[in-house]
């Protein structure tokens, strides 16, 4: 493979000798959301212990399409700048029927954001860049390879932890335990919770392709999706350019697939042939897989909580696995923060509403891409060529096809922290260029102002003026001002500067701990 899996070194941990202080926060899964997880606490002050059962990043390239929303909390985290550089930048996808092109589209047509639409990038480079940053921070994080979790017990006021290592078991204790396993959460299946959803029996093929000339090459890169390509007939076909000159092929294969035989050079390498032509390539990796759209129903059990995969998984179909548990992080870390610093633990169940209403909003997405890319009778079969046959000349029908409902992220309006009906309560700041910057770098990771006008704003919490540009005026207006969570959604607006308001709205997004 192109990349050097180079290990990372084992230490022997003090629990082996001695007993431990008790631990603020161990995280379970040392893969991209316990690392984003462990990062976003450290620059909250808050000390963390990371244990992995393996001492490597992620074979294969596995995740790879990184969202704007989650590139922005990247930035908050200290590697957006590493992934904006290494990655390929997308945000135009194109979507064909057979051999013919039905319509093309734009995910952000609009300048004025530090942030593309889309970055791929493999997921064994974000977890590099997110292991290299959680060492520049070792004074609040202790990441610990080659130690897995056997057992946990949850205590009221805190958990124990059991751990093997190669140098024999040791036992910990925290006091809060997140689960950041993924997918087969070893922790779920300890405490015996239901993952309840949807299992989609259709296999699909991903290959890694390394391409020195690529016949999809254009002047910008783009995602590209086939339903019944002339190379793969009767089935869907994805690709997405990747570093390296590296490809990701994803193809339908159908129900009775056997995995073992198709994960093979023999199989593989005729599929690739279809579609390249006679020209040089190499298998970088392959996998066939099937996936669950499921969730728990409770993402939080007192000192317990679930985050990403452990807690929801959804179709690879709109890059919603990774982004989604990177918005669990964004939304959870600077509530374990509070908590762990006085606030009421009450505070911890609005991560509960907030998340799992997001990862439902993704599930039924997910299931809807999913459903619509493979149809169950001859009836939905024809309703999908249909809608594909309409499209391409019919802008209305283009809202039916679904081959993937890019990830975004869900609007919190109406929930237990926010204040107020404006029509940007509830949603992720939206970004802007500054004088000095962009908004992005200046309004995450605390409570924040963002002030409109030049009306004397109370010194209630840190604040930031807005600059009188057309580009600000069409995305926030020109008058009042938004009080910004940590986590970059926006809480609250108020018309005028109106202290006590101000100070109710903050109290109440701080779960009555202002």
């Amino acid at each position: 493979m192109a990349y050097d899996y180079a290990p990372f070194p084992y230490v022997a941990p003090p629990g082996l000798t001695t007993s431990e202080p008790r631990h603020p926060v161990a995280i379970v899964g040392a893969g991209p959301i316990g690392l984003a997880m462990a990062i976003d606490l450290a620059q909250h002050g808050i000390k963390s212990v990371v244990l992995d059962d393996n001492n490597v990043v992620s074979i294969g390239s596995r995740a790879i399409c990184w969202a704007k929303r989650t590139l922005e909390i990247f930035d908050r985290l200290g590697i957006g700048s590493r992934v904006l550089d290494k990655g390929v930048t997308w945000k135009v996808g194109r979507l064909f029927h057979g051999a013919d092109e039905v319509y093309s589209f734009d995910l952000l047509p609009e300048a004025g954001h530090k942030y593309p639409a889309f970055i791929n990038l493999q997921q064994y480079y974000v977890e590099q860049y997110l292991v290299e940053r959680s060492q520049e921070l070792s004074d609040w994080i202790d990441l610990r390879f080659l130690n897995k979790v056997t057992d946990h017990r949850d205590h009221g006021d805190h958990v124990a932890l059991t751990i093997e290592t190669p140098d024999g078991p040791y036992t910990l204790e925290a006091d809060y335990y997140v689960a950041a396993e993924g997918a087969g959460s070893p922790t779920r299946k300890r405490m015996d919770l239901p993952f309840e959803g949807q299992t989609f029996e259709e296999h699909f093929l991903i290959v890694d392709v390394e391409l020195p000339h690529s016949p999809f090459e254009t002047e910008d890169p783009e995602r590209w999706f086939w339903f019944a390509p002339p190379f793969h007939q009767g089935q869907s076909a994805l690709l997405h350019k990747q570093p390296d000159n590296i490809y990701r092929i994803d193809l339908q294969l159908g129900a009775e697939t056997d995995p073992k035989t198709e994960a093979t050079e023999e199989k593989v390498i005729p599929r690739i042939k279809a579609i390249i032509g006679d020209m040089d390539f190499r298998l970088d990796w392959m996998s066939v897989y099937k996936f669950r759209c499921a969730k728990l129903d409770q993402f939080v059990h007192n000192r317990v909580l679930f985050v990403g995969d452990s807690a929801h998984v959804v179709s690879p179909f709109g890059a919603r696995g990774g982004n989604g548990g990177i918005q669990d992080v964004d939304n959870l870390g600077w509530k374990l923060a509070a908590v762990l610093n006085g606030a009421p633990t009450s505070l911890l169940d609005t991560y509960q509403q907030e998340r799992s209403f997001g990862s439902a909003e993704n599930i039924l997405n997910s299931s809807r891409a999913t459903n619509f890319m493979t149809p169950k009778s001859d009836i939905e079969t024809l309703f999908r060529n249909e809608t594909l046959a309409l499209a391409a000349k019919h802008p209305f029908a283009r809202k039916l096809i679904n081959s993937g409902r890019l990830s975004q992220p869900c609007t919190l309006a109406g929930m237990d922290l926010q204040s107020g009906d404006h029509p940007l309560v509830g949603q992720a700041l939206i970004d802007l260029p500054l004088g000095n910057g962009w908004l992005v770098e200046q309004a995450q990771g605390q409570f924040t102002l963002l002030t409109l006008d030049s009306q004397s704003w109370p010194d209630t919490v840190a604040s930031l003026a807005l600059p009188h540009t057309p580009v600000c005026g069409a995305r926030y207006g020109t008058t009042g001002a938004f009080l910004i969570r940590p986590d970059g959604h926006i809480c609250a607006y108020f018309e005028t500067p109106d202290t006590a308001a101000i100070t109710a709205a903050l109290t109440r997004a701080t779960g009555g701990h202002a």
